[in-house]
């Protein structure tokens, strides 16, 4: 049974079936086009392996490198890169339709805060009760929330109701 090959795997030594390659890279005198017997043999004296690095061209272009170093060097560079990669958190703030000024002020300075971190934020109106009936007055305070977060962070959508909760999600504002 033969061993699947992964789409980012590349051919080396006896797997390049080419009759011709390129040959580039720090460890060759002369690059240029040698035939493949050629480019085995200069591998096999330098105790490295023939690596096809671009296997479209005419004629493919390979490489003389170990291998599992280049292997493991790729594996580490795909690892920094994920670290380095942004986590996006979300923040939550919830109030209710009838919510008074000061509380208001309250978490405004809050999401401003959290927009400040660079972190998202989900404002919520939770309806209670009756209160539903008063879901136009929720979705003017959020869109008042919005405007008054407006140099801090945009908002990603329109407030939208699900069910008995109204949300809206306001995305930091890149810094330069």
């Amino acid at each position: 049974m033969q061993k699947q090959k992964d789409e980012n795997e590349l051919n080396i030594n006896d797997e390049i079936t080419a009759s011709q390659v390129r040959l580039v890279g720090d460890n060759i005198a002369n690059p240029g086009i040698y035939a493949i017997s050629a480019a085995m043999k200069m591998a096999d004296e330098q105790g490295l392996d023939l690596v096809e690095i671009s296997a479209k061209a005419d004629p493919p272009v390979c490489k003389i490198l170990d291998y599992q170093k280049y292997l493991y060097q790729q594996k580490k560079k795909a690892k920094e890169m994920k670290q380095n990669a942004s986590k996006i958190v979300v923040k939550e703030i919830r109030f209710g339709p009838n919510t008074d000024e000061h509380d208001f002020q309250f978490k405004l300075k809050h999401a401003q805060e959290f927009l400040q971190e660079g972190s998202k934020v989900k404002a919520t109106i939770f309806f209670r009760g009756r209160s539903i009936q008063f879901a136009a007055q929720g979705e003017k305070q959020l869109l008042r929330f919005a405007v008054e977060l407006e140099e801090y962070g945009r908002p990603e959508n329109m407030p939208v109701l699900e069910g008995k909760r109204m949300n809206m999600m306001i995305a930091p504002i890149k810094k330069k």
